[in-house]
């Protein structure tokens, strides 16, 4: 196996790569005490069987630039096959701005081939390739080297397997008609918002048992700040402050050192210095909030008047509607989707796109009382009303 070290090294074999109809992509990082994700390896291979068609490349190596590779990227003649590609596509889109186009992501593939819900990369190569992945290697410190051929070996099945898992993958598409369908669902991992998180916004992801105006400005602000310091200093949200210890704050608003002092779960380090005094102003930034301005919890699913008897109707028309067409269900809709269409909402994704097809159609067209279902031995029958 071949590890490129040099931008030439790189340039040379991207340009091979570009000959090929795809290239298989993976990435191995390291985000326990970052913020952002260190890349420490790629992976990548193009159709073939020699042991020149996949290659690692180290971007911990003094002077290589990856552009060669964001070239390809950007060469539309050519996809680019990931598994699970969310995280690398991060990676890339945070150092480069760059999104590999086409893409094709055999995770998302898989769940509409009927694999079921996030398929693992170990599971399709057991039932695709017929061949069974090496584990040992699976909780390596990729930062570190060198790396051991048994590490360097486990890297290089990432994309060497994943070369008959898309093809295998994107046959069956083909025949079923659905290539649109995993098109749809990949567009949320090429559009820049999925990758672009807003300090002032973060505090969404936070949970309260409170819905208060007051409170939810100071947690607002806490979590803006804690956000804004783990992104400028590369360091992991929790290292600032865990949720539990904003909630916390949120609740006794401090306005000193000392009351900092008293808080049973904010950590050590962050009693003092820059932590402590962004604290200290948020909170206080928090509380000085005009009424106009608090931030307002979506509750709106909270009020929903859910009809229970139509919600079970549409688990069973999903349950159906899943097991004819091969696909798992939660890539359909989750059963919050469910009850809101059973309580008359319609800005659900499962009534729009590819979607609309396979369960959407039919689940307005049961809520409008045009349908009933009826059991047919070990399976259910939609009939016409």
């Amino acid at each position: 196996m071949k590890t490129l070290t040099t931008t030439d090294e790189l340039q040379a074999f991207c340009e091979e790569a570009a000959n090929y109809p795809y290239v298989t992509v993976d990435t191995e990082f390291l985000r326990e005490r970052t913020y952002y994700s260190k890349l420490c390896l790629i992976q990548i291979a193009f159709s073939g069987d020699g042991e020149n068609d996949a290659v690692l490349v180290d971007p911990l190596s003094d002077g290589l630039s990856l552009e060669p590779l964001y070239t390809l990227f950007r060469d539309e003649s050519v996809v680019k096959v990931f598994h699970a590609a969310r995280q690398d596509l991060e990676i890339f889109w945070v150092d480069a701005s760059v999104f590999p186009k086409p893409l094709f992501d055999t995770q998302v593939a898989a769940m509409v081939c009927g694999f079921g819900d996030q398929v693992g990369y170990e599971t399709l190569v057991r039932k695709i390739v017929k061949e069974g992945v090496d584990k040992s290697s699976r909780f390596t410190d990729w930062s570190r080297r060198p790396l051991s051929e048994a590490q360097q070996t486990y890297a290089l099945a990432d994309v060497t397997h994943l070369r008959r898992v898309y093809e295998f993958l994107a046959a069956d598409l083909e025949r079923s008609g659905r290539s649109h369908w995993v098109a749809e669902e990949l567009q949320v991992l090429t559009d820049p918002a999925t990758y672009d998180i807003q300090p002032q916004e973060a505090w969404r992801r936070v949970k309260t048992r409170t819905s208060s105006g007051k409170f939810l400005a100071v947690v607002r602000e806490l979590a803006a700040f804690r956000e804004d310091y783990a992104q400028t200093n590369n360091v992991p949200r929790n290292r600032v402050f865990k949720d539990d210890a904003l909630v916390e704050l949120a609740s006794t608003k401090p306005r000193t050192g000392a009351d900092l002092g008293g808080s049973r779960l904010l950590l050590r380090e962050a009693r003092k210095g820059a932590i402590a005094e962004g604290i200290l102003q948020a909170v206080a930034k928090g509380i000085n909030c005009p009424a106009d301005k608090h931030p307002r919890a979506d509750r709106s699913r909270e009020k929903m008047q859910v009809n229970p008897a139509l919600s079970d109707l549409l688990r069973v028309l999903l349950k159906a509607k899943t097991e004819s067409a091969g696909v798992a269900a939660k890539l359909i809709a989750p059963s919050a989707d469910l009850d809101a269409i059973a309580a008359g909402e319609r800005d659900v994704a499962a009534l729009t796109g590819w979607r609309h097809e396979v369960f959407g159609e039919d689940a307005l067209r049961l809520c409008n009382g045009e349908i009933a279902l009826a059991a047919k031995g070990q399976s259910v029958k939609v009939v016409a009303l």
